[in-house]
């Protein structure tokens, strides 16, 4: 098993930052990718950045690449999600997720269905 706990959200206004956590417990070998997603009311889940925890590679949305840098603290056991430049399209509840790979499916960035632990979300919310 798996226990993820985000925390860092907040309200900033456009072009601020923000600094994500996710604190990880339970079984490492379930933690080889670790990615964040979002969802926005009314809109579905999409995959934001994911790092592999084992090699060091990091992938990233079209949307976000530049902006939001993934990284981890091995010590701590949590992964962090820098969000900068941030825009009101942005605004959603976060989510960070563990599961198998960091994998396009055509132009989609990440599937939820390869992720199968689950935080309970921080909201994020950026005002224009």
């Amino acid at each position: 098993q798996v226990q993820l706990v985000e925390s860092g959200g907040g309200s900033v206004q456009a072009g601020g930052s923000l600094r994500l956590s996710c604190a990880a417990s339970g079984s490492t070998g379930r933690r080889n990718y670790m990615a964040w997603f979002r969802q926005a009311p009314g809109k579905g889940r999409e995959g934001v950045a994911c790092a592999d925890t084992g090699g060091g590679n990091t992938y990233y949305a079209d949307s976000v690449k530049g902006r939001f840098t993934i990284s981890q603290d091995n010590a701590k056991n949590t992964v962090y999600l820098q969000m900068n430049s941030l825009k009101p399209e942005d605004t959603a509840m976060y989510y960070c997720a563990a599961g198998v790979s960091c994998s396009w499916y055509g132009r989609v960035f990440l599937h939820p269905t390869d992720f199968g632990y689950w935080g309970q979300g921080t909201q994020v919310t950026v005002s224009s």
